[in-house]
């Protein structure tokens, strides 16, 4: 679904990046590049290249930033360098999609002549492009976002986007969501989606509401942290915006980030970093092993299902159906569990009889397991993980190391990767912060090694006779 004003702003928004990049610092420059698409750009639309990926509001503000970064400023991109697990992972995430399209080039039988075609060549070159697109934002986060400045620059851009998202959230409490409408000319989602206790919760123009509700969080974040640093005659107005990102977050009538939010404040206003840093990674090795845990039926779901309907009844029913999909794509995902079944809805399961799709994956590692299998879920979510288990490190050998914007935008994503688990709300500033994290773990790591080896040079050396 697309519309011509959708396919006109995609097409604009590398003039945009070009205006950034020619009025503000390459840091600054990605930070608006990416989180002013994220923020405005249309949903659904791309513009349709022939033997290329398609790029859409996903891909395009990263992609013009390198390519103008390049042309403007003369830097490229630190793909296979430093610490060789990134290498690897690295690697792995843009090589493994080729071998799940040739591993699948069978299609899936369904009856009737309802069968899913197979992969083909040209599958294996569009995905690996593809995913090649969605790494973009962590190699140029990696390397202009990699300072103490820049983070907090990060954070106090989603301060301001939350001041730009007060109206647009409002409107659409009371109206419905109807600027994608408006805007666009068409919806994005199901309407039905948007009603959320007996009221209506803004969708504005990212995916659908849940997307806007931990987008929100992350401001919220972003906001308690800048009020914590100051300084002091600085709170007059950050006190204000913080209490506005607390009431916006209220009105996304979203119960995980609510939740997530009460859970991350004490961490925001009274942890040291590396307190924040070290709960960051262990978030990160929950995630990590979720999948696992769950295979095994290590994960106490009953209990956590009879926690949901103590909260509401809705909220049980629906942790229960998506129990029971989650159970039904493991083992589906279990019968090609290396490199999955690839696109084209072959992971899914379908009615014998009739052909109609009978499951619904909402997490995004779920999703990962059934169209790219484990070796596809380990090099996503290893690179989403490793940059925060890298930092906390750096913030152990050397106290004082990390400041307080670093260990918030870490204790940021390591929230994103745990929504991972329920839904699918990994976008662009999720590898553009773990694209942050991974450069200051990088350089600090580079400092650290340059002074061992400035005071080993320093000491004496002894001569035995």
């Amino acid at each position: 679904m697309s519309s011509t004003i959708a396919l006109l702003a995609l097409l604009s928004w590398p003039f945009v990046v070009w205006i950034f990049y020619n009025r503000m610092g390459p840091g600054r420059a990605l930070i608006w590049s990416v989180l002013g698409g994220y923020m405005v750009l249309p949903e659904l639309a791309k513009i349709n290249l022939p033997m290329l990926p398609d790029p859409d509001k996903h891909m395009l503000p990263a992609l013009a930033a390198a390519v103008l970064s390049w042309l403007m400023l003369g830097k490229s991109l630190p793909v296979f360098t430093g610490n060789m697990l990134i290498r690897v992972l690295v690697a792995g995430f843009l090589i493994s999609p080729v071998f799940t399209a040739l591993l699948n080039m069978d299609p899936v039988v369904l009856g009737y002549g309802r069968d899913i075609q197979g992969m083909r060549i040209y599958d294996s070159i569009a995905i690996a492009g593809t995913e090649a697109m969605y790494l973009l934002p962590l190699f140029l986060a990696r390397r202009d976002l990699a300072t103490p400045e820049a983070m907090r620059d990060l954070l106090m851009a989603l301060v301001i986007a939350a001041l730009l998202y007060t109206g647009p959230i409002l409107i659409e409490t009371v109206m419905s969501p109807r600027l994608h409408i408006w805007v666009y000319g068409y919806f994005q989602h199901d309407m039905s989606q948007a009603v959320r206790f007996g009221g209506w919760r803004p969708f504005v123009f990212m995916p659908h509401g849940l997307w806007v509700a931990f987008f929100v969080l992350s401001c919220l974040i972003a906001a308690g942290v800048m009020l914590r640093l100051g300084p002091a005659p600085a709170r007059v107005w950050q006190l204000p915006v913080f209490l506005l990102t607390c009431a916006l977050l209220i009105l996304c009538k979203s119960f995980g980030p609510i939740a997530y939010a009460l859970a991350a404040a004490p961490l925001v206003f009274l942890a040291k970093p590396r307190l924040i840093l070290v709960i960051a990674g262990l978030l990160a090795v929950v995630v990590i092993l979720y999948p696992l845990l769950r295979g095994l039926h290590l994960v106490p779901v009953d209990y956590i299902a009879s926690f949901a309907g103590d909260l509401s009844e809705d909220r049980a029913q629906s942790f229960g159906y998506r129990l029971m999909n989650e159970d039904l794509l493991l083992e589906r995902a279990a019968e090609r569990p290396l490199f999955g079944w690839g696109g084209y809805g072959r992971g899914f399961l379908y009615d014998p009889d009739t052909g109609a799709l009978e499951t619904v994956a909402d997490g995004a590692w779920i999703i990962r397991i059934g169209a790219f299998g484990w070796i596809g879920y380990i090099v996503q979510f290893g690179l989403l993980c490793l940059p925060l288990w890298l930092l906390s490190r750096e913030a152990r050998l050397r106290p004082g190391s990390v400041g307080l914007p670093a260990a918030g935008v870490a204790l940021i994503l390591g929230l994103n990767l745990v929504d991972l688990l329920p839904n699918a709300t990994l976008t662009p500033l999720t590898w553009l912060m773990a694209g942050a994290v991974l450069g200051m773990a990088e350089a600090l790591r580079n400092q650290r090694e340059a002074a061992g080896a400035a005071l080993r040079q320093s000491q004496p050396r002894r001569t035995i006779i």
